[in-house]
């Protein structure tokens, strides 16, 4: 059936935007831009991007080569990946066997790109991703639906919202599943899969020899039981047993861990027949990355200024973490967990009276105070609406608010909460 003219413009459909691009459209409608002095966005998917305690002065100046005007490689320059590799056998593979080369690394123009790769590269099968998960999932997955068959693995809120290593070896068998993409540190809930748990995935991984899609852009962003900065990043690179046989790619960049997201460059990570798949599916989609910033990148990653850096993350991000759930939970917001990782608290709002107790509303008056937050409707993954076009779902009283802004900006737009709800 031919679409309407409200769906269809020319030969172009209209699509509409994607999680918190959606939320900033909304907001523009009301007067918001960019950098709105006015305007706190507690719903932002970046972190603050400026000078910040205990971390190194922002990389602003570095040499553009002749050569950098050119195309570069599909897969990313020498120097990038093997920079990226060194990175990753210092902090995670010490002392074993198996070290990342070259070879094992992939480079793309960000994070969504990268998974927009892998996801394009996978072969005819089923591939499971849980429920909630990272917004644009949905739609990698319903991209290509026709080949892969998108299995939801339903996480529970009185488990944290974590998928346990059982459910996923029993998912694995009863689904016959051919891969799993995941974010972890998980993107809304802050959830983290680490130690003994993740190993127990690369487990399962081997075992069923099953793809896990590791999004690990949130690895720094890591915080103790007691609210503290934790001690070291959280990788499934520590666990990989064989970097060239075990069924895992895992991706990362510096969009978040080092605060540079407008230089969108990604990685994967992963053995060597599985990155040429990657990398050829890049010829058909983007053709590689900007030289510029591939070359710019090779300082941030230098061992001194990277441990630096993703040090002060933590530090910092502990403390607007703890602002936050402090704020939030004296106000009447409940949660799963109190966000061990990424810099998102996902809270529940069902305590809260009417009718803030509902996500939409709690967001559309929330934007009317000038402030931003994301229903948590924009996280339950449904490629295909395969689950029926329920718009509530089971996710209606639920919220993502981020502390990614600075602790200031973190702090007005609390109070303008708190004021909301006692108005």
């Amino acid at each position: 059936m031919a679409q309407t003219s409200e769906t269809r413009r020319h030969g172009l459909r209209l699509l509409p935007y994607m999680g918190v691009i959606a939320v900033v459209a909304d907001a523009e409608k009301l007067g918001f831009w960019n950098g709105h002095p006015d305007w706190i966005n507690l719903g932002q998917g970046q972190p603050e991007v400026g000078e910040m305690e205990g971390a190194p002065e922002r990389w602003t100046d570095f040499t553009i080569k002749p050569e950098d005007h050119a195309y570069g490689p599909i897969h990313g320059t020498q120097e990038l990946r093997e920079k990226i590799a060194a990175h990753y056998n210092r902090l995670f593979r010490q002392g074993k066997a198996s070290q990342y080369t070259a070879e094992n690394v992939a480079v793309a123009s960000g994070g969504r790109l990268a998974l927009s790769r892998a996801v394009f590269a996978l072969g005819k099968g089923k591939i499971a991703y849980q429920v909630p998960d990272y917004s644009a999932y949905e739609d990698m997955l319903e991209a290509h639906m026709h080949r892969c068959e998108p299995i939801p693995l339903m996480t529970k809120v009185e488990e944290g919202f974590s998928l346990s290593a059982k459910a996923l070896d029993e998912a694995a068998v009863k689904f016959d599943l051919d891969a799993f993409l995941i974010s972890n540190p998980c993107n809304p809930t802050g959830a983290v899969v680490s130690g003994e748990h993740l190993k127990a995935w690369t487990d399962v991984a081997r075992r069923r020899d099953l793809t896990i899609l590791h999004d690990e852009f949130y690895s720094h962003f890591i915080y103790g039981d007691d609210g503290g900065p934790g001690a070291e990043a959280v990788s499934v690179a520590s666990f990989v047993e064989d970097v060239n046989a075990d069924p895992i790619l895992l991706f990362d960049g510096l969009t978040k861990c080092f605060r540079y997201p407008g230089w969108r460059l990604g990685w994967v990570l992963g053995p060597k027949e599985m990155i040429e798949c990657f990398v050829t599916a890049g010829s058909s989609l983007d053709g590689g990355p900007s030289r510029v910033v591939q070359r710019a990148a090779l300082g941030v990653l230098e061992a001194d200024r990277a441990d630096r850096e993703t040090q002060a993350v933590r530090v910092n991000f502990a403390k607007k973490r703890n602002l936050m759930v402090d704020r939030l939970r004296k106000m009447g917001v409940t949660f799963a967990n109190e966000s061990r990782g990424t810099f998102y608290v996902f809270g529940c709002l069902d305590q809260l009276p009417e009718p803030f107790n509902d996500a939409e509303t709690f967001y559309r008056r929330a934007l009317e105070e000038k402030v931003m937050t994301v229903p948590g409707p924009f996280f339950d993954i449904n490629p295909g609406k395969i689950r029926g076009d329920d718009r509530a779902g089971p996710f209606k009283s639920w919220m993502r608010f981020s502390f990614g802004p600075p602790y200031a900006d973190v702090e007005r737009g609390l109070d303008r909460l708190e004021k909301m709800l006692k108005n």
